[in-house]
């Protein structure tokens, strides 16, 4: 399995390294413990390391979202959507390459619970799988005989379903695809992890964005993309994947916009934040009682995130141009 899984690492996409000088990790600047990692509320403390501090691993990218560790391989596999490829970060020796080029306009990626990669396309506006001997698999691309809009971020569940929401982003221009008129509402689908069968998961959120569920599986966190400001919904889980009791779960102010995001091991949600002021660029890290906790200022705004490292302790967050990183006093949940 690990080498079927180095050859599907190995044999996809360019080896070249970036064009346009990769910027090899920086080490943190000034003193600690670092200013740019923010105490809103006491109980965030126990989640900061002092002697940890936000990290600058790589640049010149257009748009960077939807990072996924590979913790067999030590790299992070992230998108860079307008330029039309899939970007690669090794641990060992910080060297960023290509990973697939082109890549459809790819947004959110994950991994399934047999380690592939799941991928959401704008281009073609589906979601795949890369086998691990690299072919590609259409896992979703039409519901109801229609095709989907454009899948934006994806969240494997512990029983092997996939679910990923559909919103217009990657239609309404040509910047992270390509124009089209959407034929279907902006949906949350669950596509059955044993038959393949696609289903409705919920019609009720307007635009949504980023999803993540709590670590026992029991609440589908989901971004409305549409309410202005957004908020954060949460819903129940139940049996074969129905859910129910959509509340909001996190109001956010002017200017604060959540796009994606991933829940540690104790339920907080930490989610790509900004789109304002420059001062709301980061991170912001909210308790499961829904209090804002702590924030992690960077000097671009943060779309998404995921944890990663051995331990699962390390945040990748792409954000605008570049990568950067930061250990931190938890684990993120497995498979995000």
């Amino acid at each position: 399995m690990k080498s079927e899984r180095r050859q599907l690492l190995r044999g996809l996409g360019s080896a070249a390294l970036l064009a346009a000088s990769p910027a090899l990790a920086q080490a943190p600047q000034g003193r600690y413990p670092d200013p740019a990692v923010e105490v809103l509320d006491p109980s965030f403390n126990r989640y900061r390391l002092v002697l940890a501090a936000v990290e600058r691993l790589a640049t010149g990218f257009r748009w960077s979202e939807g990072p996924v560790w590979f913790g067999d391989q030590r790299c992070l596999i992230w998108s860079d959507i307008p330029n039309n490829r899939l970007m690669r970060w090794h641990e060992v020796d910080g060297r960023v390459d290509v990973f697939r080029e082109p890549a459809n306009n790819p947004n959110g990626n994950t991994r399934d619970r047999q380690g592939r990669l799941i991928t959401c396309e704008h281009l073609t506006r589906r979601v795949t799988r890369t086998e691990l001997d690299g072919r590609i698999t259409v896992l979703a691309d039409r519901f109801d005989g229609k095709p989907l809009n454009s899948p934006n971020d994806v969240v494997v569940k512990s029983d092997g379903s996939i679910w990923f929401t559909d919103p217009p982003f990657g239609v309404l221009g040509f910047y992270e695809g390509e124009m089209a008129r959407p034929e279907l509402p902006t949906n949350i689908y669950r596509i059955d992890g044993t038959s393949g069968q696609i289903t409705l998961a919920s019609g009720d959120v307007g635009r949504p964005n980023g999803l993540a569920f709590s670590p026992d599986e029991r609440i589908l966190y989901v971004v409305e993309a549409a309410a202005s400001p957004r908020v954060i919904r949460a819903f129940d889980v139940g049996e074969g994947g129905r859910l129910s009791n959509n509340r909001i779960f996190f109001q956010c102010k002017d200017g604060e916009t959540p796009d994606g995001f991933r829940l540690d091991v104790d339920g907080n949600l930490w989610c790509g934040w900004g789109m304002g002021t420059p001062e709301l660029d980061g991170v912001r890290v909210i308790s499961k009682e829904g209090v804002p906790i702590g924030h992690i200022h960077l000097p671009e705004r943060c779309a998404n995130l995921t944890f990663g490292g051995r331990h699962r302790n390390r945040l990748f967050m792409p954000a605008s141009r570049s990568l950067y990183s930061l250990y931190v006093n938890t684990q993120g949940i497995a498979y995000g």
